[in-house]
């Protein structure tokens, strides 16, 4: 057949599609919303590219440090910069304290000038914030006059929380390690480790994951309608056209439907755009202009989504008979075969073995093989399901009228029943995959901190100028404060320069100390030697009575510190037995109470307190970071947490989510789009059986029934498929096995509550249709 006969078939598709009165539009505009939703999340995985290039241009551009060993000299240019981020209620704040050293001080992205002295300027979703009756605590810590706000281009997103103050006196605290000199903010372009291979693994998994349901529902938006399609198409046999020519016209049919849902999906992503910059999703928010499809990509989709409508339709029209007469679909169908549906998942299962064991070496995986195997798993769930479906309905039968009346109908139409749920199943068995994947990867990437969460939770560094007592005090004097074990530290050996022998001095109240070690008894005054440390080899040596030994010697060759003091071990040194401190760390070397410390050794002791507060109260976090910072705007105290996480793994994480909320979405309105195009389809149907007497309860059950009955077939298999694609992946990555059944129950109860929510949204509608008068027809 040559391309003019096909256009020509093809544009006459179209035509029958545009114009087919009411019911023609209704379906086309169905179709097409269903389309769109799919191709309006295409073009926004389309973007990710662009978006994180963005992104990270943003984050280069405002880089404020760099990775010399050596101070940049003051200059007319340079700029001191002073880490100033903090935490208000689980949102992490960027700050920063600069101070110009010159005329020619380089300004941040964003910010038309360098903020006065005492003045900040900040970004808007900081400003909403800090105006706002939620920002009382916050305003407190930020006692700063607002002098602007920072620009598009130096923020990461419209909700970041980010503020730039003024400053002076940033050159004498310089040694803190918190404070840098530059000149320019610029990135110091350091090549970066390549991702863990488990990690690559999991972006790659995610990346199936969450596209093929979209292309799924895609497949399935194009068939709406099919049956009275044929219909139509038998009428075009008794005016003349043969078997191949009506193929060709339901192609065009679908082309036209794909066309809208292209026009319709670039509406919907769009009009999405522009309400992104409003929305925060797991703490994640992107500017309008940062989703831009790359072009290529983009007309990729354009050419994609209206092939991918053809050749689903010509599949789908493979087992029908049209004549002019009518549709043979409308007998009894043909029993689907199994043997071919099993060599998907076989298939997909066979590509991914020779990749097992490849995590526990660090070696890479075949992207392709990962891409395909994943990809042939989770399609053998939307080929398996049709012939599950129908081989499940086929042997039920009796009971209420409402179950007959939903059995019966899908025993006629399983297939359609069963496109309907593919979407759901293939997502729900791809996020069972990850679940377990996640969870057993958590382990290789989440370190124990070693902090024992019960004694403290948060542990303050207390500034240059600032006595331990005095921050002690304050801290005490803070509401929801319970308990504080203030403590003071330095470095001994035994010789002022280069020592070869090194242990510690920890400087305490006996309070403080008995969370060091356990006391025999103490008073002011005593000093104790710590045994039984069990990195502490050099302790022994250094605590013996009479001993010689130096506080915070020098290294490296350095001259001898202006602080470096000689100390003598006192005779009546009290042996003591240590324990692990709230850190988790066994000290060893020397305790000293208070009275027991030389005058001229305070300057070279650095002190910390830890802090145990009352966790039940939502701000005692935060009134413990506003007392710090009145006693220093630069300190920040550190929050505990019993075990940290890469950050890495964290992010990958965070886009899973992200991604996962996005498809919930697509699930929810596509399959509210597939409902009420069948009800539509069925309405004289259901007009006919109330005009006999049908109860609409009954009529109501039934639809219900319709609903559930494919979803439990389908989440049963989604289980299935996704726990054994979930035990390969882990296999793969070299991770012990195991099952997280809550995650495996909430995946498919996720599902099951979006098939629950869409079923109770399309029951209005329905309400409507079950009237007499649908039978009426012009």
């Amino acid at each position: 057949m040559n391309v003019r006969q096909w256009s020509r078939d093809l544009v006459m598709g179209a035509r029958f599609a545009v114009t087919g009165g009411r019911e023609g539009w209704v379906r086309l505009l169905l179709t097409g919303v269903g389309v769109g939703l799919g191709v309006a999340l295409l073009l926004v995985t389309t973007s990710i590219p662009n978006l994180l290039s963005a992104r990270q241009e943003t984050e280069d551009a405002r880089t404020d440090y760099t990775f010399s060993q050596q101070t940049m000299p003051k200059a007319d240019d340079t700029l001191l910069v002073a880490t100033m981020s903090t935490t208000y209620r689980d949102q992490d704040i960027r700050g920063r304290m600069l101070e110009p050293e010159g005329e020619r001080a380089p300004v941040p992205p964003g910010v038309s000038a360098l903020p006065k002295t005492g003045e900040m300027v900040v970004s808007p979703a900081l400003d909403r914030l800090l105006k706002s009756d939620d920002g009382k605590l916050l305003r407190e810590r930020l006692p700063y006059r607002t002098a602007g706000t920072i620009g598009e281009s130096g923020l990461l997103g419209p909700q970041e929380l980010t503020y730039y103050v003024g400053g002076e006196g940033l050159a004498s605290r310089m040694n803190n390690g918190t404070i840098s000199r530059i000149d320019a903010f610029r990135s110091p372009h350091q090549s970066s480790d390549p991702l863990d291979p488990v990690l690559v693994l999991l972006i790659l998994v995610i990346f199936v994951v969450l596209l093929l349901p979209v292309g799924v529902f895609i497949a399935a938006a194009v068939r709406f309608g099919g049956e009275r399609r044929d219909r139509r198409l038998a009428a075009l046999r008794l005016v003349g056209a043969d078997g191949r020519m009506t193929r060709r016209i339901a192609a065009g049919e679908a082309v036209a439907g794909a066309i809208v849902g292209l026009a319709f999906g670039a509406g919907f992503f769009l009009v999405g755009r522009q309400l992104v910059a409003k929305v925060e999703v797991w703490g994640e928010s992107v500017f309008p202009s940062q989703l831009s499809p790359s072009p290529a990509l983009a007309a990729l989709i354009a050419l994609a989504v209206p092939a991918a409508a053809v050749a689903v339709t010509l599949f789908a029209l493979r087992g029908v008979v049209i004549e002019p007469l009518g549709v043979v679909r409308a007998g009894r169908p043909p029993r689907r075969r199994l043997w071919w549906r099993l060599l998907l998942p076989l298939g997909g299962a066979a590509l991914l073995a020779p990749m097992i064991g490849k995590g526990s070496d660090g070696g890479d995986f075949n992207q392709y093989m990962v891409i395909g195997g994943v990809l042939l798993l989770l399609v053998g769930v939307t080929a398996l399901l049709p012939w599950l479906v129908e081989t499940v309905v086929a042997r039920l039968g009796a009971g209420a009228v409402s179950w007959q009346l939903a059995v019966r109908r899908l025993q006629l139409s399983s297939g359609t029943a069963a496109r309907m749920v593919n979407g759901i199943a293939v997502a729900v068995a791809g996020a069972i995959a990850l679940q377990m994947l996640f969870a057993g990867a958590s382990g290789a990437f989440t370190k124990s901190t070693g902090k024992d969460v019960t004694r403290a939770q948060m542990e303050v560094s207390v500034p240059k100028g600032l006595s331990l007592r005095e921050m002690d005090r304050r801290l005490t004097d803070t509401r929801s404060v319970r308990h504080t074990v203030p403590l003071s530290n330095v470095t001994v050996g035994d010789r002022r320069t280069d020592p070869e022998l090194v242990s510690d001095v920890s400087v305490g109240d006996c309070a403080a100390l008995r969370e060091l070690a356990k006391l025999p008894s103490c008073e002011d005054g005593d000093v104790f030697a710590v045994r039984g440390a069990q990195d502490d080899t050099d302790g022994p040596a250094l605590t013996k009575a009479g001993r010689t030994v130096y506080l915070d010697p020098g290294w490296d060759g350095d001259a001898v510190k202006s602080h470096t003091l000689a100390y003598t071990v006192p005779r009546d040194v009290k042996p003591a037995v240590t324990r692990k401190d709230p850190t988790g760390w066994e000290r060893g070397g020397l305790l000293l109470t208070e009275g027991a410390v030389p005058e001229k050794a305070a300057q070279a002791l650095w002190s910390t307190v830890y802090v145990q507060i009352d966790t039940s109260d939502p701000d005692a976090y935060d009134l413990v970071r506003n007392t710090v910072a009145k006693a220093d705007p630069l300190a920040n105290p550190m929050t505990w947490s019993a075990s940290d996480q890469s950050k890495e793994f964290a992010s990958i994480r965070t886009g899973l989510f992200v991604g996962a909320t996005c498809v919930l979405f697509l699930i929810g309105a596509s399959l509210l789009v597939s409902q009420l195009e069948q009800l539509r389809d069925r309405r004289k149907l259901l007009s006919a059986l109330v005009a006999f007497g049908t109860r609409r309860r009954t009529l109501a059950l039934s639809v219900l029934w319709q609903t559930a009955l494919p979803i439990v077939i389908g989440l049963v298999l989604a289980t299935v498929v996704g726990l054994v694609l979930g035990v390969i992946l882990l296999r793969m990555a070299a991770i012990d096995m195991g099952v997280d059944w809550l995650s495996v129950a909430s995946m498919a109860g996720s599902g099951a509550v979006v098939v629950l929510l869409v079923t109770a949204l399309s029951l209005p509608p329905l309400l409507r249709l079950l009237r007499p008068d649908g039978l009426r027809t012009e």
